[in-house]
């Protein structure tokens, strides 16, 4: 809005200035034209009427001798006639005041005038910084026998017409930049109306989340388009409402299948040679043999280890499933880090603290089950046959006062396909282990609102960064 104006206001001084020109130029030629048509009325009546000379070119000076000052100052311009080649033969210019140079016309503007239709030529030329305008006519006898050539000559003063433009320009102006002034308040006005519904629109954008429910748009007073965008973004919610419980019930049926399958999976291993050794006792069972304690003590101790492997494999994916409720307390980070790492006998792990005590509200047994479980993978990522293996466990602080711990390797690392899955239930590079450790203590983590990260070269070895807040 504001540009348009602007834009206009040039554009209108611009063709008003241009106007303002070609008037004064059309109101100057009329004039003349005016004042022409009287001038040659007044020596045709002159030339019929009022001379005793015979009509010639050689008496037209002596014709006009004095009539033509009197014919020049009633019409305010200057006369000069020549004879039929140009040359010059009575000016109203008087010699007494202003030296007359006789100079003849050009044999240009001569021809010119034989040549052209109406017998009249129209010349504008500037002299001395003044614009005047002739007009160059025949001068006929009684008979319109060409006689002579009459030159008229207007001085050209547009002073008048330039004031009344500065006048109109100047109003002109004072019109535009209230005008102009107008434009920045009322778009400013409109522009704040219009941004403060698409800001309320742009706030709730930002705070539309799939896994929460989300807040429809309400306005009061906004304009049509508006309205149709608000509309669109509300019926986008309850759309999004719909794939958000849809999406949940998807991935919840999905993580019991593979949950099921998990656990059906680990099942079959303890419960394959638990059959065999049952299939096998059957077999070779003997009541006279002499030593069918042992064997019965031998069969039963195979069958007990393999009833606590399932054991396990329950307790391990109950505790993945259900989280233990976290009991926070004020406890000592550096000293609960150092308990649990008193349970590992290599030499090749190395603990630095920052500082002698950080204190923050966390569960115990959780805590130590982050670190237990982050060495013992560090411990079995190690290259086999490593002659400087090493495990550094850091803790320390950041700027806003996080607890962070790190624990890293020189162990093999993770390959690039491994990285994505590294925390995903069930994945595993190890021969044995059911792939829960890590996915567990990420949700310890994410249960405090902390987060845990890695950066691994494959290779090389791997580094976990685990951020706990204080409180």
């Amino acid at each position: 809005m504001i540009l348009l104006v602007l834009m206009a206001s040039i554009l209108i001084v611009t063709v008003t200035y241009y106007q303002y020109g070609e008037q004064t130029k059309d109101y100057n030629i009329l004039r003349f034209g005016r004042k022409e048509n009287a001038t040659r009325y007044n020596i045709e009546i002159e030339l019929k009427k009022k001379t005793t000379y015979p009509v010639s070119t050689q008496n037209l000076s002596k014709i006009f001798q004095d009539r033509i000052y009197e014919i020049a100052a009633v019409h305010k311009l200057t006369i000069s006639m020549y004879d039929m080649n140009g040359n010059l033969l009575k000016s109203s210019i008087p010699y007494d005041f202003e030296k007359v140079e006789e100079t003849p016309l050009s044999q240009e503007i001569v021809n010119e005038l034989a040549n052209n239709s109406n017998h009249r030529i129209l010349k504008t030329r500037e002299e001395k910084g003044i614009s005047y305008l002739s007009s160059y006519t025949y001068i006929n006898d009684p008979r319109f026998k060409r006689i002579g050539i009459l030159e008229l000559k207007i001085a050209q003063d547009n002073e008048e017409q330039k004031e009344e433009l500065r006048e109109f320009m100047s109003r002109l102006t004072v019109v535009y930049i209230l005008m102009f002034i107008a434009a920045i308040a009322l778009a400013y006005f409109l522009s704040s109306y219009i941004t403060r519904s698409i800001q309320t629109i742009s706030e709730k954008i930002k705070e539309t989340r799939l896994n929460k429910r989300n807040e429809k748009i309400t306005l009061s007073a906004a304009s049509a388009e508006i309205n149709s965008l608000v509309e669109s973004y509300n019926n986008m919610i309850d759309q999004l409402e719909d794939s958000a419980v849809k999406l949940a019930q998807s991935e919840r049926e999905q993580a019991w299948r593979e949950m099921a399958k998990q656990v059906a999976h680990e099942i079959k291993n303890p419960l394959t040679p638990m059959r065999l050794t049952v299939q096998s006792f059957l077999r070779k069972f003997d009541p006279t043999d002499v030593n069918i304690k042992g064997k019965v003590a031998e069969y039963s101790e195979t069958l007990i280890q393999q009833i606590d492997v399932m054991s396990s494999i329950a307790s391990a994916f109950s505790d993945f499933a259900k989280m233990p409720t976290q009991r926070k307390e004020n406890l000592d980070v550096v000293a609960v880090v150092k308990h649990a790492l008193d349970i590992f006998n290599e030499d090749y792990i190395h603990y630095f603290p920052q500082e002698k005590e950080l204190y923050a509200h966390l569960d115990k047994t959780q805590l130590i089950r982050i670190i237990t479980n982050l060495v013992k993978n560090a411990k079995q990522a190690m290259k086999e046959g490593e002659e400087n293996p090493k495990i550094e466990v850091k803790v320390a602080t950041d700027e806003v006062k996080n607890i962070v711990i790190t624990v890293s390797d020189n162990g093999k690392g993770i390959s690039e396909e491994n990285k994505r899955l590294i925390f995903e239930p069930k994945f595993t590079t190890k021969t044995s282990g059911m792939g829960l450790g890590l996915p567990m203590i990420k949700n310890i983590i994410e249960a405090y609102n902390g987060t845990i990260t890695f950066s691994s070269s494959y290779g090389i070895g791997t580094v976990f960064t685990v951020t706990l807040p204080k409180t």
